[in-house]
Formats: C-alpha cells, sequence, structure tokens
C-alpha cells in the first residue's frame, strides 16, 4: 500500500465517520447540541466546530505549499479561523453543510497528491507564529489522526446524551481483499 492509498483511505474513512457523527447529532435538540458540557470544547457543537477549525488550518497551511494543488482552492476561499475553540456555525445544518463541502475537498485533495508531494517539506507557522518545518506525509497523517481524535471525544459525548454513533472503526472500512 502506497502513502497516497493510504491518505485516500482515509479520506473516506473521514467521510464516513462525519456521516455518522452528523446522523447521530441530528437526534439532539440545539439545546442539547450546544448546552455546556464538561469537555474540551464546551459542547457537542463545539467538538464539531473544533474538527472543521482543524482542518481549516491544517489544509489552509497545505494550501500555501509550493505544490499549490488545485483541490485546495475552496480551502484559499476561506477566512482563516482565529481561535482553536471558534464557533464557525452555531446550528448543525449550518455546520453540516460546511463539513459535508470540507470532506469533498479532502478526498480531492488525496487524490491529487503525489509522491513528490509527500515527500516535500511543509513550512508553516502555528497559530502563535512560531515557523515549522515538516515532512508533508507527517502532517498530513497528523491531519487525519487529529480529525479522528476529536470524533472519538464527540462520539463518546454523544454516546453520554444518550446516542450511539454505531460502528466507528477503520477497519469496517477497509475492503476485503
Amino acid at each position: 500500500m502506497s502513502l497516497k492509498s493510504n491518505f485516500e483511505l482515509m479520506a473516506d474513512y473521514n467521510q464516513w465517520m462525519n456521516k455518522s457523527i452528523y446522523d447521530a447529532a441530528a437526534k439532539l435538540s440545539a439545546e442539547q447540541l450546544s448546552g455546556n458540557i464538561e469537555s474540551f470544547f464546551g459542547s457537542i457543537i463545539g467538538t464539531l466546530n473544533h474538527i472543521l477549525v482543524g482542518d481549516i488550518i491544517w489544509l489552509k497551511r497545505i494550501a500555501d505549499h509550493p505544490s499549490q494543488l488545485q483541490s485546495l482552492n475552496y480551502v484559499r476561499s476561506l477566512a482563516a479561523p482565529q481561535a482553536l475553540n471558534q464557533i464557525l456555525y452555531t446550528d448543525l445544518d449550518s455546520l453540516l453543510a460546511a463539513r459535508t463541502k470540507m470532506d469533498g475537498a479532502i478526498l480531492s485533495f488525496t487524490q491529487e497528491l503525489s509522491n513528490e508531494v509527500l515527500a516535500s517539506t511543509l513550512y508553516y507557522n502555528s497559530t502563535k507564529g512560531d515557523p515549522y518545518a515538516k515532512n508533508m506525509g507527517h502532517i498530513i497523517q497528523h491531519f487525519f489522526n487529529h480529525q479522528t481524535h476529536h470524533r472519538g471525544q464527540a462520539s463518546a459525548l454523544l454516546y453520554q446524551a444518550g446516542i450511539d454513533v454505531g460502528v466507528t472503526d477503520l477497519l469496517a472500512g477497509i475492503p476485503d481483499e
């Protein structure tokens, strides 16, 4: 398996799990979604917003790479989030629409990746302004790991609210040979 095909698998998994999470979240009221609970981002909607915020931050950094991947044109048009806990959308329908569009961009992005891009260095500044230079392939692995980590938190918050997201294992999306 190539690194590119691994990231294509992760993009498919990302889309599938986001659909599952949002389908589960839709069973709750707006008050239940935005209600203050003990969690890193204060609420279920806060956690879902953080995942999108993280995606935008990382993909905007990647969009600045000299390869200028065309699949990231949509991301280039987005405003940069101002904080990791920024609430971009207060209602689930608007957040779902943005999430769906982002997931399509992520699928296109992984299809456009090349071995050359994956082996290159990404130069970027952290949200605090600190400069970094890291391997692009490793950055993309972190990008997908970040989503999975916080979707796990969202899944747990939904479960605590009485909603079971269902199967969440990557294994379920790996095709049989």
